[in-house]
């Protein structure tokens, strides 16, 4: 997106031109809570060792997605942001990653009268109008934004594993939780690694259980305590060794189909993942819990960016 055109279009149009970084610009949003989980597997949480990592025996691909918003302009004291979503999978061949499915939007969010007064600067971008329920408040507003562009990058990663499964039965590993599709919560050969930990299963000793596995260890599954009406099974496995960094240096929460949700599944899916591992001196600051692939979908959706 070129927005410095956008923004002399606002000048001309009587907008004040604004330009800021909001501080949710590229990430998912999650606010901290606990929601306890199920045990289905023994009668207590406890680490448990997962062996060696192997290679991945079938073909696989990655699915993930990426955002990028800023502020382009106020209408009174209503601001506009403008925002790009993108998603893709990526499959393995003959160990080379190579893009098969991709989407990319351009999104213009604010309330509808601020919509309206820009409409002139904003060309074809796709116009999100915010709730008009209740008097403008700029960080209200802006919070709101955040939700809007985060729920279209859901929607938007959705469409494109959905695009990608119909056109293939391998593995698909996605970059976050299963639930937001009853379709991937179903499917056998569908795994989701989410590295967010701000909703936690446990509390007491088993949350300590939890978040101090040592490095190749995965916890026992259990099911997650969401309201979802698709269940699956989730286990939290440690990729690398946390001792010297952080409890959550290393953590990832894994999420399968309740058919893959069985000790001897967990423990093979897991051997494949770590297998996956991004190397220590990966020029990223979440090495720690990145997948090779997915940080592949990341750089070639970020590089397209317009």
């Amino acid at each position: 997106m070129k927005l410095d055109g956008i923004r002399r279009a606002l000048g001309t149009s009587g907008v004040a031109v604004a330009r800021a970084v909001p501080d949710w610009s590229s990430r998912r949003l999650e606010d901290a809570s606990i929601k306890p989980g199920h045990l289905v597997e023994g009668t207590h949480l406890e680490g448990i060792p997962v062996g060696q990592a192997e290679s991945w025996p079938e073909p696989l691909a990655y699915l993930d997605g990426v955002q990028r918003s800023e502020i382009v302009g106020y209408v009174g004291t209503s601001p506009i942001i403008v925002a790009e979503i993108a998603a893709a999978v990526r499959e393995r061949r003959r160990r080379q990653l190579h893009t098969v499915v991709e989407e990319r939007r351009h999104l213009a969010v604010g309330r509808p009268h601020a919509l309206a007064a820009a409409a002139g600067a904003l060309g074809n971008l796709e116009l999100v109008p915010l709730p008009d329920d209740e008097p403008v408040h700029p960080a209200r507003d802006l919070a709101r934004a955040a939700q809007a562009v985060d729920q279209r990058r859901g929607a938007l990663e959705i469409v494109v594993g959905h695009r990608y499964r119909d056109r293939s039965d391998g593995w698909l590993v996605v970059d976050g939780p299963l639930t937001e599709s009853p379709r991937w919560a179903a499917d056998a050969r569908t795994v989701g690694v989410c590295r967010s930990h701000s909703v936690l299963p446990f509390i007491g000793a088993d949350l300590d259980c939890y978040l101090r596995l040592p490095a190749g260890h995965r916890s026992s599954i259990y099911e997650p305590g969401t309201r979802s009406l698709a269940p699956v099974r989730a286990w939290a496995l440690r990729l690398w060794p946390w001792e010297g960094q952080d409890l959550l240096h290393g953590l990832v929460r894994i999420e399968v189909a309740p058919t893959q949700g069985l000790s001897e599944s967990a423990n093979r899916i897991s051997r494949w993942l770590m297998a996956e591992r991004v190397p220590v001196t990966a020029p990223d600051r979440r090495w720690d819990c990145l997948l090779y692939g997915i940080h592949s979908v990341e750089q070639y959706l970020r590089t397209r960016a317009v």
